[in-house]
């Protein structure tokens, strides 16, 4: 009985199927590629169009490399409707669909021949080569309804859109990452499209409409979505939010993010009434939330973060209307410093999925009520000034929630042991929330975590089940706790390659390889044993690596050639011995290495074939020989070296002066003799000011991929690659004291030669060095005079010329220098030296340049005497 009526309802199906193709007629049939059977083969001149294209592109890229199928004298693979990224009608044979969006289609120039292919209905292409000239041919595709090119912001600049309005059957345009800085006329071609529902021009320098392009003539009344993100010049008049004005009954979603839009927010987003998805994050706007918003009854979206509002959390949920509680799903408002205010009830907004609040004045306690807003699935109040504890009532009903964040807050929780909560959270982010000493056992009960964030949380141990529990984690970070053991008889076994933090705990004994599949911070425990770990094949997908501060020793494996993949490599801080080994030159993507203060000894490090170097860390070794002159030359992007306290010996190469990116040098404290390179000026990155912009020095480096949570706290099942960015931290002798610098390292430019022996003058080319912040050239044999020009050094905030053999007079122009904070000039020869002294103590109190600590010794080699 099941099966006959199981059979006549197969059947039913088919016939409803072919109805629907009877009904829909051949112009909405679907489309296919690849299928057998029978089917009408492409038309030759259309194959014979798409042959041509191929040609027009020089080249091709993409995993797949899709043009490759194109062609051929097998019967396959001369039906273009078998090609990859071709779709053809399944009737007439017409090629409807052309996805190349994936592809890297190289040369310059868009073929010609693409305008041939009239039935076109989708074309996607991805061109960052682009001339910036497209075909008048484009023209041609008037039955096109979906477009897609992107290009390369960095480009030529667009000629024009002329051909752009022949598209009258176009609902979706995407001209992402192309520039059209130099068209002015954009929405005036906009408007004559009148079926485009979604228009995406994100990255597109973008300038500001002029206003007498805004006709309201052929206006498109359908368009629904704007994506105009990334455009800083965009709103430097208020001439778009008229032209967004047309649309005032149609738009559904508006990005704006990242437009410089200043000031307050305009009251025309409020006079949108369709609107339902409005993000205005990343720009400087101020002020409070505007009454007009009040009248978006449709708003199921608002994303403002990382503005400059300001205002009471009360005042802004009642400004919210009362028409949209039903209907408000996303609120993202983190970044907003100066909204302030505690919570209040939000079971008023029932269908809320996510909360983002995460670096506001949010204060007081986390109100319980939010555990009946069954919906949500996102809440992220992190870095606020709540406090309080967090119970189960807090979680009661929050079966959805996939990501919690309360992380930098004066929060504990207290929660019974046996505690199973309702929910399944993917990320878990409780960073200095007080969860200790017991490792919290609820989590057990998540299945599903991927990004994990418990450091500084009071935690002691780590129970036998975590690393299973955890083995399909993308990030994990238990940092900063006072966890204790070893890892030696453990085993791991990851589904990705997360990023593993375990430092600044008290974890001890040998390291094992099984744990460096991941990229891994150890730094700051008590590991030990000698690093043969390295050698294992299972660490070759490392691209980074922190084993600072432990007691690892002996002497580095040469068995490193593996490690092509190392972006990051910190081993300072450990008492490894002799000499590096020559594989150490095999890491090819190296960019950061640190091998300072262990117990290293013999010639320069082989490090010849690491061009991608950007800070070296050699310091507190005993290195010897001369400093070779490659390393001038191979590592066109140093940034930072540092050499200090070895034993390296003979002159400064004049290669050096090519390091063209170096901000800071320290050759301190060796045996380095000869003169001072006249080169110095060549040194162009401390020949400028320093860039607020770049206050860090930063890397990137990838990890496996793995799956991740969309912005809307929907399950993203596909695959990615993730990047993590590393701030780099160094330590640098200023003002004669040893000081770590993280957060501002892109800011300093220093010079550190001192405690060396070097002879001659200090050659006035380094007076172009005008970035300069700190120089010290002291205990050397430097003689000859001060450059009168020295006070061009204008950035200067320490200088140390101190135990040389200097003569003459002080510079007036040195006291000059209005940041100066630290001078020090020790051992001179003349008595007008005494003379410049006494005219700047009595020229100090007209003359704020010389600050705070100022410091000038004066020796005239009378044994014991200091003036």
């Amino acid at each position: 009985m099941e099966g006959r009526c199981l059979k006549q309802l197969v059947c039913a199906y088919m016939l409803l199927l072919l109805l629907l193709h009877i009904k829909i007629g051949p112009s909405m049939s679907l489309e296919f590629n690849n299928s057998d059977g029978n089917y009408v083969r492409c038309i030759e001149r259309e194959r014979q169009a798409l042959l041509a294209l191929k040609r027009g592109f020089t080249g091709h890229g993409g995993e797949e490399e899709l043009l490759s199928s194109w062609g051929g004298r097998e019967a396959q693979k001369q039906d273009c409707c078998r090609w990859q990224g071709i779709y053809c009608d399944s009737r007439t044979g017409h090629v409807t669909q052309l996805h190349l969006g994936d592809q890297y289609l190289r040369g310059s120039k868009v073929p010609t021949c693409i305008g041939s292919l009239t039935n076109l209905r989708y074309l996607a292409l991805f061109f960052p080569e682009f001339d910036g000239k497209f075909p008048y041919q484009l023209g041609n595709l008037t039955h096109l309804q979906y477009f897609k090119f992107e290009g390369n912001l960095g480009g030529r600049i667009i000629e024009d859109l002329n051909w752009l309005p022949y598209l009258s059957s176009l609902k979706y345009l995407d001209l992402r990452s192309n520039n059209l800085s130099s068209i002015f006329d954009w929405p005036e071609t906009i408007n004559k499209l009148p079926n485009l529902r979604n228009l995406s021009l994100s990255y597109c320098s973008l300038p500001p409409p002029v206003f007498s392009t805004l006709s309201h003539i052929n206006s498109s009344k359908s368009l629904a979505s704007v994506d105009l993100s990334d455009n800083i010049d965009l709103t430097a008049t208020t001439s778009v939010f008229k032209w967004l004005c047309n649309y005032n009954t149609s738009l559904v979603n508006i990005n704006l993010v990242n437009t410089d839009l200043s000031g307050s927010i305009p009251d025309v987003f409020g006079n949108i009434s369709s609107l339902a998805r409005l993000d205005l994050s990343y720009n400087i706007l101020e002020g409070v939330f505007p009454l007009s918003f009040s009248k978006l009854c449709s708003l199921r979206y608002l994303a403002l973060a990382a503005n400059n509002l300001s205002g009471r959390y009360y005042d802004i949920f009642q400004i919210l209307p009362n028409c949209a509680k039903n209907s408000l799903e996303i609120l993202d408002l983190q970044g907003n410093y100066h909204i302030v205010g505690s919570l209040p009830n939000l079971t008023t907004f029932p269908h809320l999925k996510r909360l983002s609040l995460s670096g506001t004045g949010l204060t007081g306690r986390v109100p319980e009520s939010l555990g009946q807003m069954s919906k949500l699935e996102w809440i992220e109040m992190a870095n606020t000034s709540l406090q309080g504890t967090i119970s189960e009532t807090h979680f009661s009903q929050l079966s959805r929630l996939l990501a919690l964040d309360l992380s930098d807050n004066s929060l504990s929780f207290n929660v019974h042991s046996d505690w199973v909560p309702p929910f399944q959270l993917e990320k878990i982010a409780l960073r200095s929330c007080k969860m200790g000493p017991s490792f919290p056992h609820w989590l057990q009960t998540q299945k599903k975590v991927l990004d994990i964030d418990i450091s500084d949380a009071g935690i002691y141990n780590l129970p036998s089940w975590f690393w299973e529990w955890s083995h399909k984690a993308t990030s994990m970070d238990l940092s900063r706790n006072q966890i204790k053991g070893t890892l030696e008889h453990l085993r791991f076994e990851f589904v990705y390659n997360p990023g593993l933090n375990l430092s600044w705990n008290l974890l001890e004994g040998p390291i094992v390889s099984s744990i460096l599949s991941l990229n891994a911070d150890l730094s700051n425990n008590r590991f030990s044993g000698p690093a043969s770990f390295l050698c294992d094949p299972s660490v070759s997908n490392l691209t980074f690596l922190d084993l600072s501060s432990n007691n690892l020793s002996g002497e580095l494996p040469d068995c490193l050639t593996h490690l092509e993949n190392l972006i990051i490599l910190d081993l300072s801080d450990n008492a490894f011995s002799r000499e590096v080994p020559i594989t150490m030159g095999n890491l090819i993507s190296i960019e950061s290495l640190k091998l300072d203060n262990n117990k290293f000894v013999g010639g320069f490090p082989s490090l010849k074939n690491c061009t991608n170097l950007r800070a070296l860390g050699l310091e507190n070794n005993k290195f010897s020989g001369p400093i070779p002159k490659w390393l001038g030359i191979r590592f066109p992007d140093l940034v930072i070296l540092i050499l200090r306290s070895n034993l390296f010996n003979g002159s400064i190469p004049s290669q050096l002066c090519h390091l063209t990116s170096i901000q800071i040098l320290d050759l301190s404290i060796n045996n380095i003799s000869g003169s001072l390179p006249k080169c110095l000026n060549n040194l162009t990155a401390m020949a400028q000011g320093g860039d607020l912009i770049d206050l860090t020095i930063s890397y990137e480096y990838k990890l496996n991929n793995g799956p991740s949570l969309s912005y809307d706290g929907e399950n993203n099942e596909n695959l990615f690659y993730f990047a993590r960015i590393y701030d780099d931290e160094m330590t640098i002798t200023w003002k004669g004291t040893l000081s770590r610098y993280g957060s501002t390292l892109g800011l300093v430019k220093s010079i550190d030669i001192s405690s060396n022996k070097l002879t001659g003058e200090i050659p006035s080319e380094i007076t172009r060095l005008v970035g300069l912040v700190s120089l010290n050239l002291s205990r050397n044999y430097l003689t000859d005079q001060i450059s009168r020009d020295i006070g061009k050094l204008q950035s200067l905030d320490s200088l140390d010329l101190s135990r040389n053999l200097l003569h003459g007079s002080i510079p007036t122009s040195l006291f000059q220098i209005y940041g100066l904070g630290l001078l020090v000039i020790w051992t001179c020869h003349t008595t007008t030296f005494l003379e410049r002294f006494q005219w700047v103590l009595n020229s100090k109190t007209t003359m704020p340049r010389i600050l705070l600590e100022i410091l000038i010794f004066v020796d005239f080699h009378l044994r014991g005497r200091v003036l």
